[in-house]
């Protein structure tokens, strides 16, 4: 649920948002087609023609653009610190040794997979699953998830305090589905021939054998797991266990050992997320063979060490993972691959250097101007719903007023002292001892209060979320560039753009799953039972429009693609509010005043048509299936057309009384 710049100097100023950038670009434009027809295509059919598919993405889009400019920034930055000597144990000796290590293509193809070696040993020389758990917990602390997943995060009933939580995990294609559905067959034999060649890459014999099993094992797990629509279910994922309880059901494992091998300290209860599957991973490790076991995990291990080895087994998984789930064609450039490790890695190190460069402290008010008009516009919107009672009307006016506002960058950096970066050691090794140390500052917070500072996106992250535990709103200093913000453009450029993101990240405060959280953060129903209908019947229409959106049409043995409503249902909610949102907010600013067109748009229809450019974007079906079946966000063209069907001023803008993007009033819903 964690959905999840400004300018610093005069010279960042000029490179992204100069008097050179459009606040509304008539060449985006396709003006073959009618607004009343298709919108999408009508506002960015020409940005499609101008930004082809570039090999190397699946899709491609005005967010990806804006990343990759970023890219480039932080790239320079790490190319001037590795052409210096940094002092030892610095936070750019970190940066630039890692990331040249990431670019040093000889020394990791001189080494191929000899530093994954001594994983897959240890993995093959336990002789019993009961002695199994020591290796798990070390998995777990550097490599992957596999089995389940275990860490901390706030109690959702107790969003004060952070809590103990397990959850299904270890599935090598993500999601259940892939292993279920008859139309993915071709994909469960891609995965079989990836992990076949993973194998042999590592020298292990009967590879094709050692492949099918782990599908096999991996099948039997998928049967069990919950759906991704069913996950949304966040009250279902709370299930309190004593420890006691916990260790008694779930039998055939160590888990005293497991626990001190992860660096858990003593608790008292744990969340379970889906005791089902976890009844499942407690059968399976008295039913499934050791082998079978030590397979499942050798592959786990192989596919987390692909970006960190020698060229082959990463030809091998992109191969799969990136041509045939994505239908990308090209690899991404060594540059971009090695630069995005110690990004992550070392993220708000990378963030307090950019800000330093990029962003200025002075562009917090503005931005805060901009949140503090849309609370009061959601604020009228509560106020006004027909379909809502005064007594929750109040507690939702309550939790509007108590969010908190994040802007740019943390006021806390995080401190990276204590993780060590040694050249001396392989690529793989120091991602390992990286991930180690945010194992070790994860479960150092159990049983602690929770840390409400804590930021949980970098700076030089181009996006925003909401987080329903801490009631926030964050809004990272690299999205507030053009297209989201530009200074130079009109009110209604800026309003239907970051204005709209605004919006959004409110909205899900109040959205199908934000909703089940009061103005602390707790888990706690504030609704009257009649509203808490009413919110279900207006969402359940949503989830019916969206559900008839065909995607991709049926072709051969592939049956039709159509949208996933009730997976996306919280963002379409939050795209719906936003808009809705930011229009009455641009309203408010406007006031009395009647801006003359600009370009010969009025100021609602500029409004729309920057709305439309966030989401311009190119896209493989391979990458449209897969997202519609894992994304919870819809498709940039439904977040245009779909969610502007249900809207009055939209239709008021552009003179809309029929054609394809009309809908009856009498079909439309209004959330917020």
């Amino acid at each position: 649920m964690k959905k999840f710049l400004f300018f610093a100097t005069m010279l960042a100023m000029t490179s992204c948002c100069n008097n050179n950038t459009p606040a509304i670009d008539l060449t985006n434009f396709d003006t073959t087609v009618a607004p009343n027809e298709d919108f999408y295509q009508y506002a960015t059919g020409g940005w499609q023609v101008k930004n082809p598919l570039k090999a190397e993405f699946a899709r491609y889009g005005a967010f990806d653009v804006l990343r990759e400019n970023n890219e480039k920034r932080i790239n320079e930055l790490f190319s001037a610190m590795s052409k210096t000597t940094a002092e030892a144990g610095s936070v750019e000796q970190k940066i630039s040794d890692l990331y040249k290590m990431g670019l040093d293509s000889a020394r990791l193809n001189n080494e191929g997979l000899t530093p994954v070696k001594a994983d897959l040993e240890a993995i093959y020389a336990v002789q019993e699953v009961k002695a199994l758990a020591p290796l798990l917990a070390q998995i777990h602390n550097t490599t992957a998830n596999p089995l389940f997943g275990m860490g901390v995060d706030a109690d959702l009933m107790n969003s004060s305090m952070n809590a103990l939580y397990i959850s299904q995990s270890g599935l090598g294609m993500g999601d259940r589905d892939y292993y279920l559905d008859a139309e993915n067959a071709e994909l469960r034999k891609g995965y079989e021939a990836f992990l076949t060649k993973a194998f042999e890459l590592a020298g292990l014999e009967q590879a094709a054998e050692r492949a099918a099993g782990v599908v096999a094992f991996e099948t039997k797990m998928a049967e069990k797991f919950r759906s991704s629509v069913e996950l949304r279910n966040i009250a279902a994922q709370y299930n309190l266990m004593s420890k006691a309880q916990f260790v008694q059901r779930y039998n055939n494992f160590d888990w005293e050992a497991y626990l001190t091998g992860v660096g858990c300290g003593a608790f008292e209860t744990i969340i379970v997320g889906q005791p089902e599957v976890l009844d499942l991973i407690n059968t399976m490790l008295r039913s499934e063979s050791l082998e079978s076991i030590q397979n499942y995990l050798a592959a786990q291990t192989l596919s987390a060490a692909a970006g960190y080895v020698g060229d082959e087994l990463y030809a091998a998984s992109f191969d799969f993972f990136g041509r045939q789930m994505s239908g990308t064609t090209e690899m991404k450039p060594r540059w971009k691959r090695a630069m995005g490790v110690p990004n992550s890695l070392l993220s708000e190190a990378v963030g307090e250097i950019y800000v330093a460069k990029f962003f200025p402290e002075e562009e917090k008010a503005r931005v805060l101007t901009l949140v503090k008009n849309l609370q009061t516009a959601l604020g009228q919107h509560i106020e006004a719903l027909d379909w809502m009672s005064d007594e929750t009307k109040a507690k939702a006016q309550e939790k509007l007023a108590t969010f908190t506002v994040k802007i740019g960058y943390p006021d806390k950096w995080k401190d990276y002292s204590t993780l060590t970066i040694d050249p001396t050691l392989s690529y793989w090794e120091n991602i390992k001892r990286a991930s180690a140390w945010y194992s070790a500052e994860n479960f150092a917070k159990l049983g602690k209060e929770v840390d409400r500072t804590e930021w949980f996106m970098p700076p030089q992250m181009v996006n925003a979320y909401y987080n329903p535990t801490t009631n926030e709103i964050c809004f990272p200093a690299a999205i507030l560039q053009p297209p989201f913000y530009n200074p130079t453009a009109d009110d209604a450029v800026n309003y239907g753009a970051i204005g709209v993101v605004i919006g959004h990240e409110m909205t899900h405060g109040f959205d199908d799953q934000g909703r089940n959280f009061d103005k602390d953060g707790d888990m706690i129903n504030w609704w009257t039972e009649a509203d808490a209908e009413a919110f279900q019947q207006k969402s359940q229409v949503l989830v019916e429009q969206f559900n008839k959106i065909e995607i991709l049409p049926a072709k051969g043995d592939q049956p039709a693609v159509f949208a996933n409503g009730a997976l996306s249902l919280g963002e379409n909610i939050a795209d719906q509010g936003g808009l809705r949102v930011a229009y009455t907010a641009l309203q408010n600013a406007l006031g009395e005043t009647k801006p003359e067109p600009i370009d010969g748009f009025t100021a609602e229809q500029r409004f729309y048509l920057s709305y439309a450019t966030l989401w311009a974007q190119n896209i493989r079906d391979e990458e449209a299936a897969r997202l519609t079946k894992l994304d919870v966000h819809s498709l940039g063209k439904n977040r245009v057309n779909a969610t502007l069907k249900n809207i009055q001023t939209f239709y008021d803008a552009f003179g809309i009384t029929e054609g394809a993007m009309f809908l009856p009033a009498e079909e439309r819903v209004v959330i917020w």
